[in-house]
């Protein structure tokens, strides 16, 4: 067999050899579809097949200790959530959190929660509903345009082993410019000409582990 034949053999072993180490690492995957659910067993073989992804047992989960302090009531609480869903990642809720707040803020605000109220609680979207009825009550009408969030940070968290059942609050400060109008067009209340900050406590909350991954509003505060 030639010297150039055996190269070539050589190189196609190793090829095939890194593309089923990608695969191991990587899997294949379309869209946003969750990743696969491991097995004990099958968890520990992945971890010994690829030594480079391996930490230390017990060791910080900088996905949590980037937004609370490693041991303490929240941060167990957040790891919780993540053994309970494995898919779960504190960043990328924080994202749909800073998302939410603007939708549901600016529905409330423009007195029409249908595009946000399966985001809502019965109790919030019957608090909701009551403001935005009294303001009508009233004749008085909210002109708002939202500027953006300036500060975004993880509060508090809590999860329920027995009910599986998790909530997350966040702290905002958010931007916008705000008037309140009467039936004459008269502005009562706030500036066009001026940004608003507006300070908010929110809690979110929904079962881990199951198929509907809506994070729904139960708590407001300021």
């Amino acid at each position: 067999m030639s010297s150039a034949i055996i190269q070539l053999l050589v190189l196609a072993g190793i090829a095939v050899f890194l593309i089923l180490r990608l695969r191991s690492v990587l899997g294949t995957r379309e869209g946003f579809e969750k990743p696969p659910v491991q097995l004990p067993d099958a968890q520990e073989r992945a971890r010994s097949d690829r030594p480079e992804f391996d930490v230390i047992e017990g060791g910080a989960d900088r996905d949590i200790t980037d937004y609370v302090e490693d041991g303490t009531d929240a941060a167990k609480a957040l790891g919780a959530m993540k053994t309970a869903e494995p898919g779960f990642n504190v960043s990328e809720f924080l994202e749909g959190a800073r998302g939410a707040y603007e939708m549901i803020l600016m529905a409330f605000e423009s007195g029409d929660l249908d595009s946000v109220r399966n985001f809502l609680s019965d109790d919030i979207a019957e608090a909701f509903d009551a403001v935005i009825t009294q303001r009508k009550d009233q004749g008085l009408e909210v002109d708002a345009s939202f500027v953006g969030v300036r500060e975004l940070a993880l509060a508090d968290a809590e999860f329920d082993r027995g009910s599986s059942e998790a909530e997350v609050t966040v702290r905002f400060v958010g931007e916008l410019t705000f008037v309140v109008r009467n039936e004459a067009g008269e502005i009562v209340e706030g500036n066009p000409n001026e940004i608003k900050r507006q300070k908010d406590v929110w809690t979110f909350a929904r079962p881990m582990g199951v198929d509907d991954p809506n994070w729904r509003l139960v708590g407001t505060g300021g």
